[in-house]
């Protein structure tokens, strides 16, 4: 069989696209694994179907790595937009395996765009230790904070957390470090309205069974722990209380690039208008024989 494929990245984390309007494409299990190997196939962290949909403008339908039907994916959400565009697709609300979406093409070109698509909202943190917190951004995501990313054992402890029979089903595992540790408190960063987060993550992806070059939902997961860390920390030191809803800006930084996570927050660990930005890069498109 002959099926025509197209490579698209976002921030270094890349997926294989099929078009499948026309529903006749359905590929195998071990298909899809094969596709997505480095070495004996194309090469991708994922495989997503762009499929057709009678309440929206379209579908996705996403495969991890390992040719298992995935949760949602952030990045590949970003990428699915930049390919319905380049198909001539002018709106961009979509149905996932999460919910519905809403994408947004903020600068166009034929090789690389900005896409930002809104997630789902979260209601709710778990804290799972003072620098930890398991959180589901439409795919669960344990959040840990450390102070040496860069030298962190990522595969080590992201494979230590990722089958831990506390989280059922598995998780992503997402090592993040932010501004903290200048002052005498040991928090540097503030919540002052107008501020922006700065933030690096590293994350081991559930259905990859590695670390990626970025992880959209982690990306967005890593960001809420954030401002869940510094406002308890703000919360403590300053005794201020908030005006809700508050509006919050984080720039991230991945192995494979920068993207930001905006959104509102109305207290009592509630999140809503939580908006993904980044670029969304075509590599290639043709037509293999599976």
């Amino acid at each position: 069989m002959k099926v025509k494929i197209s490579k698209y990245q976002g921030a270094g984390n890349d997926f294989i696209i099929l078009d499948n309007r026309n529903g006749s494409i359905e590929l195998s299990k071990e298909q899809i694994k094969l596709l997505c190997d480095r070495r004996f196939g194309v090469g991708a962290d994922g495989l997503m179907y762009l499929d057709s949909s009678d309440k929206f403008d379209f579908s996705m339908k996403f495969f991890n790595a390992d040719g298992n039907e995935g949760t949602m994916c952030g990045n590949g959400g970003r990428c699915l937009v930049a390919f319905a565009a380049h198909n001539g697709i002018k709106k961009f609300h979509f149905q996932a395996i999460d919910g519905e979406h809403t994408g947004k093409v903020l600068k166009y070109s034929p090789k690389t765009s900005e896409v930002e698509i809104r997630m789902i909202d979260v209601n709710g943190i778990k804290e799972h230790s003072p620098k930890s917190f398991f959180l589901n951004t439409g795919s669960p995501h344990l959040v840990i904070f450390v102070d040496n990313l860069q030298d962190y054992d990522v595969d080590k402890n992201g494979r230590l957390w990722r089958n831990h029979p506390m989280f059922k089903g598995g998780t992503n595992v997402n090592f993040v470090q932010g501004n903290w540790g200048k002052d005498s408190s040991g928090w540097s960063q503030s919540l002052e309205p107008g501020s922006t987060m700065e933030l690096s993550v590293r994350t081991f992806e559930r259905g990859v069974e590695a670390e990626t070059f970025a992880c959209g939902t982690g990306i967005t997961a890593a960001s809420l722990a954030y401002h869940r860390l510094l406002s308890k920390n703000s919360s403590n030191r300053f005794g201020r209380e908030e005006v809700f809803p508050v509006d919050i800006h984080s720039k991230v930084k991945a192995l494979g690039g920068e993207l930001e996570v905006n959104f509102k927050y109305l207290g009592n660990d509630k999140y809503t208008d939580i908006i993904l930005k980044g670029p969304a890069t075509f590599v290639f498109e043709c037509e293999i024989s599976i």
